[in-house]
C-alpha cells in the first residue's frame, strides 16, 4: 500500500474496486484489525482502531465468501454463538427476526455445511445484521449467486442499512451491482487510489457509458503508467 487514505461517511455505500492484487483485501484486513498499517492510523467512528479495538469492532460486521460460519453447527446454533459474541440484547428475538428476514426458518436445524451457496450467503447476512452494524464490510457478498437471489439480497442490504443508518464498504467485480448499489467508488491499482468519485462522475471523467468500461479504462491506463515508470 502507498499512502492510501479515504473516508466513508454515515449513510454512504462506498465501492472499493480494483483488479486482483490491487490491495482491497489488505485494506479490509486493516479495517478489521487483522493487519496493522506500517504507518498512519485507521480511525473508525472517530476513534483510533488500535486503542479502541473492542469497542469499534462491536459496532461493525463483515461478510465474505471465504469467512463462513462453522460447518459443524446448525444455522440456529451459529446465530446464537455470534449473538453472544456481539452481546446482542434479547438475542433469541433478534435471531427469529433474522431467520424470518433472510428466509432461513426452514433451515434453522440444518447443518451449515449442508447449505447451498445462496443459503450460506443468507446466513452470513443474517449474522452480519445481528448487531445492527454502523459499518458493514461486504467482500464479494453475492459472488456465485444466481441473479435473482443476488438482486433479492442487494435489496435486503439496502433496506437494512437505510433502517440502521450505517455505512457500507463494498467490494465486487460485478460492475452492474456496484453501479446499482454504491453512492461513491474508490478504484485501487498497485496499492494506490487511482480514482474516487460517484458512478456518474467516473463515467463522465473517463468518457465511458458504463462502469465496466470505466474499470477497463482505468486498469489499462494504470498498467501502462506503472510499466513506464519501472
Amino acid at each position: 500500500m502507498s499512502n492510501v487514505s479515504f473516508d466513508v461517511k454515515e449513510g454512504e455505500i462506498v465501492g472499493l474496486l480494483g483488479p486482483n492484487g490491487a490491495g482491497k483485501t489488505t485494506i479490509i484486513h486493516m479495517i478489521l484489525s487483522l493487519l496493522a498499517p506500517s504507518k498512519g492510523k485507521v480511525k473508525i467512528f472517530g476513534k483510533d482502531l488500535q486503542k479502541h479495538r473492542e469497542e469499534i469492532l462491536a459496532r461493525m460486521n463483515f461478510v465474505a465468501p471465504y469467512a463462513e460460519p462453522p460447518y459443524n453447527l446448525t444455522v440456529y446454533e451459529n446465530l446464537v454463538i455470534f449473538s453472544l459474541l456481539y452481546h446482542v440484547k434479547d438475542y433469541k428475538k433478534k435471531i427469529e427476526a433474522m431467520l424470518d428476514e433472510f428466509r432461513l426458518k426452514d433451515f434453522r436445524k440444518k447443518m451449515t455445511g449442508e447449505l447451498s451457496s445462496g443459503e450460506h450467503t443468507r446466513l452470513a447476512l443474517a449474522k452480519a445484521f445481528l448487531n445492527d452494524p454502523k459499518l458493514l464490510i461486504l467482500d464479494e457478498p453475492t459472488a456465485s449467486l444466481d441473479p435473482d437471489i443476488a438482486r433479492e439480497l442487494r435489496q435486503k442490504i439496502w433496506n437494512r442499512m437505510r433502517e440502521i443508518g450505517g455505512a457500507v464498504l463494498w467490494t465486487s467485480h460485478n460492475m452492474r451491482e456496484v453501479e446499482e448499489m454504491c453512492t461513491r467508488i474508490i478504484f485501487l491499482m498497485h496499492g494506490k487510489i487511482i480514482a474516487d468519485d460517484t458512478p456518474a462522475g467516473l463515467r463522465k471523467q473517463f468518457g465511458q457509458d458504463d462502469l465496466e468500461e470505466v474499470f477497463i479504462s482505468i486498469v489499462k491506463g494504470a498498467e501502462q503508467s506503472y510499466h513506464e515508470n519501472i
